[in-house]
């Protein structure tokens, strides 16, 4: 496979599926298909206490939802497997000692207690907290005898010292960093698991020959540790971008403790899967042509990576739900049909309106209206409004005066609402409620004549 295009994710089955691990993965999804490469997923589970039992599982279907699918990983098998972390530990282990042998990583004892003293003493001096390298030049001896008695031990990778340290991000270029600044960070953990810098970062990349790896730039700051890991192992590097940000509105971190985070919520929203990924791929990538509205298709072939721009982009829901109401709007009815049903599949009520007879012409006023296909049941299934008095009236003769019309249609309905408008000296909005129950809708001559004269006439009674 020397010279494929393999790019991954490798989302961490701790929470359920996020929007940004969607982003990341659509950049990824998307150039390995453009240059018929391979796109992978690895279940990064090394995080044992913050497992969550169904998230993996919520992963691929979150993929599946929307049509990212992968080449290789745990469900599908492939030429590196296993693909899921907490099976490979025998690997890192391996190569954990390996580094250990070569000087490049060294066995630290401190207690949980002493990194705390140390790192307390540090915020008191007002000094970046990190290791101390207490254990960086323990002699072999030393290391011998604690680890003849058990004492307990992680393995810390060793950072050169004294050493501007170059490397390069394909988005941003070269950044210089001074390896004084950088801790021996934790490689391998007492419980015999590997952090990321070692297992997802490096060692698997390697081995599963991640040509691109694109990731959060979050992980910017780690990227000299891992520069150093690879060099240690005499290993080629992939090339590496790093993807801004997603920020709210008020410049915060799009984070999980918001709701709209989870895909889950996009799902139970009506939000379709195609405008999601169009709107996620503007948001760190322009169309040449300055396009909004783009299919994923041709997404694939006008990106490239080192397009992306360094900007944290910002992820306004209000934009997301203009785009995916166009999508509506650009559906055929048949279509737009299908997804409403899949939508509502559970609600008999929204169900026995789409297999109506009058399911087609309601869905042409509806999809103008709509930003989401949850907004439809409002639109076609009224509700119950508690009325004062002068609504009471306001609804007895606007069915007195419907009652009345010999020839049922839109414009005769149109010259009632204007009569009942100008003799009660209200507002349209009030005719909404005493309908439907809200106090907008859709145009309420047309919706009047395609749900039908006796239909509206008991709606009302």
């Amino acid at each position: 496979m020397q010279g494929m295009v393999r790019t991954r994710i490798a989302p961490s089955p701790t929470g359920y599926p996020h929007i940004g691990t969607i982003y990341q993965a659509l950049f990824d999804w998307a150039f390995a298909k453009k240059n018929n490469g391979i796109f992978f997923v690895r279940i990064e589970d090394t995080d044992r206490a913050r497992l969550v039992e169904d998230a993996e599982e919520k992963i691929f279907a979150a993929l599946d939802w929307f049509g990212l699918g992968e080449g290789e990983s745990p469900r599908k098998g492939g030429p590196y497997e296993p693909y899921r972390q907490s099976e490979r530990l025998e690997i890192y282990q391996k190569y954990a000692k390996e580094l250990l042998e070569k000087g490049g990583a060294y066995y630290c004892f401190c207690s949980k207690e002493r990194l705390e003293e140390v790192h307390s003493a540090q915020e008191k001096e007002h000094k970046a907290t990190m290791y101390d390298k207490h254990c960086r030049n323990l002699s072999k001896d030393e290391v011998q005898q604690k680890l003849k008695e058990g004492i307990g031990y992680v393995i810390r990778l060793k950072i050169p010292e004294n050493t501007d340290i170059v490397v390069k991000d394909e988005i941003r270029g070269e950044i210089h960093f001074d390896s004084n600044l950088i801790e021996d960070t934790v490689l391998m953990k007492s419980d015999g698991y590997p952090t990321y810098h070692l297992a997802s970062a490096v060692v698997d990349d390697h081995l599963m020959q991640t040509s691109h790896l694109v990731r959060g730039e979050e992980w910017l700051s780690s990227l000299p540790k891992h520069w150093v890991l690879y060099d240690y192992f005499g290993w080629e590097k992939p090339l590496f971008f790093h993807t801004p940000v997603l920020r709210n509105p008020d410049k915060s971190k799009l984070s999980k403790r918001q709701g709209h985070t989870n895909v889950s919520w996009y799902q139970e929203e009506g939000f379709l899967p195609e405008a999601i990924l169009n709107y996620l791929a503007q948001l760190s990538w322009s169309h040449p042509e300055g396009k909004d509205i783009f299919s994923l298709d041709e997404f694939i072939s006008l990106m490239d990576l080192k397009d992306i721009k360094p900007v944290g982009p910002i992820f306004d829901i209000v934009k997301l739900s203009w785009l995916n109401g166009q999508y509506i709007q650009a559906m055929e009815l048949k279509a737009l049909s299908e997804k409403l049903k899949a939508f509502y599949h559970a609600d008999s009520e929204v169900l026995k309106i789409l297999e109506s007879k009058q399911n087609n012409a309601l869905l042409e006023l509806a999809k103008t209206r709509m930003k989401t296909l949850k907004e439809f049941k409002e639109l076609v299934i009224p509700i119950k409004a508690e009325l004062s008095p002068e609504e009471k009236e306001v609804a007895n003769v606007f069915r007195q005066k419907l009652e009345a019309i010999t020839d049922w249609n839109k414009d005769a309905i149109l010259n009632v609402v204007r009569e009942v408008i100008k003799e009660k000296k209200i507002k349209g909005s009030m005719l909404y409620k005493v309908t439907t129950g809200y106090e907008h809708g859709l145009p309420l001559p047309e919706s009047l004549e395609i749900l039908g004269k006796e239909a509206i006439l008991e709606r009302l009674q």
